[in-house]
């Protein structure tokens, strides 16, 4: 009864707080300074109220460009962040990117993949304030979810759903 309750809730207002059958997300975009925190699966599925969420809050900022980010993305980051604590707020730098943003990106650094997985909403970069990078990588690693890149530089770790690979 206490989940058919917290489902009827809008996404947004649901408690980020999860019980064991149940996973949650705190975000920061920390290009538009928006926040986000949901309930995203319960009792063995997604929620598609709260997907919708996240896809707008990863969207490409560039261009204002929402598109469907993959939930098993969700569930990688929920994985790796869940080793730090139940509590984090995950700091996104990018989610979702349209081709004209990918391609200016591409253009401009030699680090940004022409056909990168964050045109299809299978990537994301991201942080865990007061997590040690490292840590996050290696967690990232261990999970075995997709790429995992490390960019020590610009403080922020990659993460895929693509084939299991890492640089």
């Amino acid at each position: 009864m206490a989940v058919a309750s917290a489902l009827s809730m809008p996404a947004l207002a649901r408690a980020a707080v999860a019980a064991p059958h149940e996973r949650s997300l705190r975000f920061y975009n920390t290009h538009t300074g928006e926040t986000l925190r949901t309930l995203f699966w319960a009792e063995g599925q997604f929620i598609p109220e709260a997907l919708q969420d996240i896809n707008k809050l990863l969207r490409d900022h560039r261009s204002n460009t929402i598109a469907t980010i993959d939930p098993e993305l969700m569930v990688l980051v929920n994985k790796v962040s869940a080793q730090f604590g139940s509590n984090n707020v995950i700091h996104i730098i990018s989610g979702y990117r349209s081709p004209e943003t990918n391609q200016k990106l591409a253009a401009a650094s030699g680090g940004v993949a022409r056909h990168s997985m964050h045109l299809e909403g299978k990537a994301i970069d991201l942080r865990i304030p007061g997590v040690d990078l490292r840590q996050v990588h290696k967690a990232a690693l261990a999970a075995k979810g997709g790429g995992v890149g490390y960019y020590q530089n610009s403080q922020f770790v990659h993460m895929d759903t693509g084939r299991v690979r890492h640089w």
